[in-house]
């Protein structure tokens, strides 16, 4: 089951919301298929798609073929700042000057589920702010809001010459990086938003117009060296979408980034994250309209008998143990690939994925259930442990791609919202609970925590990452009442740079974990030749399931 990491009183706004907009006819009723349905897409570099190639579209094979044209879908577009790309009026929905947007994968996303027509206007530019680029009062710089504006209302007007019916169906908003490092522009960014919400809805006469507001991506050097600004700009987003039925926050912090140079950090999503980001739009809005169905993957028959003890393995981490970039289509064309791609009935599994964005419903036969037809080692491990003849597993995961290790400690950061460790020590504590409801004992066999691949590559989170380690498994220890829990930790090759390679990260691991006899520290130094550096591919993440249940 997928959902938004909207907290109780958030779903209770999300639920009220539907329910309005269904009783009034507004724009979530699913019910005309002829009415065309107009989505505005604004906002900085993020939402243009810097720094992505539609030559790399082949790369990631959920996305084949959105290189292409969608003849389906209507777009009308103005990009950039001082050079400008602009449709001249409407044409089919596709790539502009071999940039990859979010609408890409949006539109196909969409148009797979509704019947409806649907047409696109987007307008976007990078390095601009809402305090003043976008400032719908006072706009100075590029002036972005009169020229989205009146952008909009020549497209709308074209198609209405055309005698074309529409609707305004949604507004989706990515930006806020470069509010961040103005201070008034920071500070006022909640109250900047309210603002611009409310006069696109004066303006373009659509009181009730749902807008989308897309969370900026921690998993950019940003969510790291700019931690409280990044902070700042999201309780801003959320003062706007906790308190208007029709603003929604939508999740992307758990999406691809490009890999650079050097390091290998990034500011921008690249190609992978643009068109899983266009997803994250797509699935907040057909799940507003109730025509996104939950991967229903229930355990007919649980798998233990009753009164036997079962050796609950729990796997937790960053973006290789999520499976950022193992995809199911090539898992299929590797040796044992078929084999890992059938669900597993034998083997209950249970899953939080990207920080709650993705959860199970309750226990799963063990098999592929990553959000963008990605997997994780979880696969070949069950398998591997099975093979070696060990019997009543049960595998819970617990990940999110865009976090770092500090927020998996038990005193967190000062960006308190992305502090993972009540959410992983209750995930933990759930998982027994219910294994014992089913009326078996529960071995916890071990946790099995790969370190974050970001950390590596700044320094102040690079030497700080051993202690941090420390501190987790002490304190999930002292939590649990099990002072001699295995952990497994695994690393990978730290991030080889001269930036960063004075601080002896592997060194100190071994240093801080030493004298620990139930804890070991698994260095998987010999990881099958990996294109990039920070992300394994699908011959990689199989390869790290099995290496993990190996006892050696």
């Amino acid at each position: 089951m997928q959902r938004d990491r909207l907290g109780f009183g958030g779903w209770k706004r999300f639920v009220l919301a539907v329910v309005v907009a269904f009783l009034v006819g507004g724009p979530s009723s699913a019910d005309d298929d002829t009415t065309l349905r107009v989505f505005i897409f604004a906002g900085q570099s993020n939402m243009v798609g810097s720094d992505s190639k539609v030559s790399d579209i082949r790369r990631f094979p959920p996305f084949a073929g959105l290189e292409e044209p969608q003849p389906r879908v209507r777009f009308s577009y103005c990009l950039g700042r001082e050079e400008k790309r602009t449709s001249n009026g409407w044409r089919d929905l596709q790539p502009v000057d071999n940039v990859v947007g979010p609408e890409l994968s949006f539109a196909r996303h969409v148009t797979r589920r509704i019947a409806a027509p649907i047409a696109i206007i987007k307008v976007a530019a990078g390095g601009t702010h809402l305090g003043g680029d976008w400032n719908p009062d006072e706009p100075i710089g590029f002036k972005m809001y009169p020229l989205t504006l009146q952008w909009i209302r020549d497209a709308l007007a074209d198609l209405e010459k055309q005698k074309i019916k529409y609707r305004l169906e949604g507004f989706m908003w990515h930006q806020g990086e470069n509010d961040m490092f103005n201070e008034g522009y920071m500070n006022n960014y909640g109250r900047n938003l309210r603002n611009f919400v409310a006069a696109w809805r004066r303006d373009l006469k659509a009181p009730e117009l749902r807008f989308y507001i897309g969370e900026l991506c921690t998993k950019t050097i940003w969510g790291m060296d700019l931690r409280p600004r990044m902070y700042a700009i999201s309780l801003g987003q959320r003062q706007v979408t906790d308190n208007d039925q029709f603003a929604q926050y939508v999740p992307t912090s758990h999406v691809g980034v490009e890999i650079g140079g050097g390091v290998g950090l990034h500011y921008h999503y690249g190609t992978l994250g643009q068109l899983e980001h266009g997803v994250n739009y797509a699935e907040a809005y057909l799940r507003n309209i109730g025509q996104l169905e939950p991967k229903r993957r229930p355990l007919e028959k649980w798998p233990y008998a009753q009164g036997s003890t079962v050796k609950l393995f729990v796997l937790a981490g960053h973006r290789n143990m999520e499976g950022e970039r193992a995809f199911v289509q090539h898992l299929a064309a590797l040796e044992r690939g078929p084999e890992l791609l059938k669900d597993n009935p034998s083997i209950a599994y249970k899953y939080s994925l990207g920080g709650g964005y993705q959860v199970s419903d309750g226990w799963e036969p063990l098999g592929p259930t990553g959000y963008y037809d990605t997997f994780g080692p979880e696969l070949s491990f069950g398998a591997a442990l099975q093979k070696q003849g060990v019997s009543n597993v049960a595998i819970a995961k617990f990940t999110h791609s865009g976090s770092q290790i500090i927020d998996w400690t038990p005193e967190g950061s000062e960006a308190k919202s992305r502090n993972l460790y009540p959410a992983f020590l209750a995930f933990i504590r759930d998982s027994i609970r219910e294994i014992e409801a089913k009326g078996n004992k529960v071995e916890l066999a071990g946790i099995y925590y790969h370190v974050g691949e970001n950390d590596m590559s700044w320094g102040p989170f690079r030497r700080g990452a051993p202690q941090r380690v420390k501190s987790l498994v002490m304190q999930v220890r002292k939590d649990l009442g099990s002072p001699s829990l295995r952990w497994h930790i695994l690393q990978q090759p730290p991030t080889d740079d001269k930036a960063v390679n004075a601080i002896d990260v592997t060194a100190e691991f071994e240093r801080i974990l030493a004298g620990d006899e139930h804890l070991r520290h698994l260095k998987v130094f010999d990881l099958p030749k990996q294109e990039l550096q920070l992300v394994i591919d699908a011959p990689g993440i199989v390869w790290l399931g099995e290496r993990m249940a190996r006892q050696d």
